[in-house]
């Protein structure tokens, strides 16, 4: 698509509406979708873990076998493609081991903690420690421990709160949202249209797909062209007063 008819962030946010009814006259390019998907993965991270993946559904045959998974909802049953995004809490190990291999090539490896500068050494402290602490866990038991030597040291000094196994999970949901957020608006600036799905069997389309049991779905997007009707009607906001605060 040329660079005339891409939107601006402004005209995106405000073009994005959650499309129900795609027009099956009018196909969506695979390519400009996997561009979106790329720019989706520029998206906040927390800690830059990047703990997701994303499963670009083209093949018509299982967009008609995940549409009963999705309750038939018309946003999926006549959507042009798909895209699963997937939080992978699990491979945190993983995607720490990738960060510490990005900074030995940024500082260089095996540099003795005396030559190392002081960023340096936060960067390899945070991702060689600080996250083992946060991430790990065995059945809960350890998380509560955490949180009771945090619920301890938070008496006496700021700290950092959320490191059960549940808070980290709600950690990874969000900037995995983050990323579909990104993708939708994206979307938006190429002129073609999403809806944000999260009612489905989540269980059944992971098998479907072959995602791990340990993997968990963020939400399924549809993607198309919107027909008129795609639209429910006009767009209802609450009064932006009642939730902007400034203080």
């Amino acid at each position: 698509m040329n660079l005339k008819n891409e939107k601006t962030v402004s005209e995106a946010i405000s073009y994005r509406r959650s499309v129900r009814v795609y027009d099956p006259e009018k196909t969506i390019d695979s390519a400009i979708v996997k561009k979106c998907l790329q720019q989706a993965s520029l998206a906040p991270t927390s800690s830059n873990m990047q703990l997701w993946e994303f499963y670009h559904i083209t093949s018509k045959e299982t967009i008609a076998k995940i549409a009963p998974l999705c309750f038939n909802q018309n946003a999926a049953k006549t959507a042009q493609q798909l895209v699963v995004f997937v939080v992978r809490k699990d491979l945190w190990r993983k995607r720490a081991k990738a960060n510490l291999s990005f900074m030995d090539k940024t500082f260089g490896k095996n540099n003795p903690k005396s030559e190392q500068s002081s960023r340096e050494k936060v960067a390899r402290n945070y991702y060689g420690k600080i996250i083992p602490f946060a991430y790990a866990d065995f059945m809960g038991i350890l998380g509560f421990f955490k949180y009771l030597m945090i619920l301890i040291t938070g008496l006496f000094r700021p700290i950092y709160r959320e490191v059960r196994n549940s808070d980290m999970r709600i950690v990874a949901h969000k900037t995995c949202g983050l990323a579909a957020q990104t993708f939708m608006l994206s979307m938006a600036a190429e002129n073609y249209d999403t809806c944000p799905m999260e009612g489905s069997d989540t269980w059944r389309v992971k098998k479907l797909l072959n995602i791990p049991s340990s993997a968990e779905i963020n939400m399924i997007v549809s993607c198309g062209i919107r027909k008129p009707e795609g639209v429910y009607g006009e767009r209802f906001r609450i009064p932006f007063n009642e939730i902007y605060k400034e203080i």
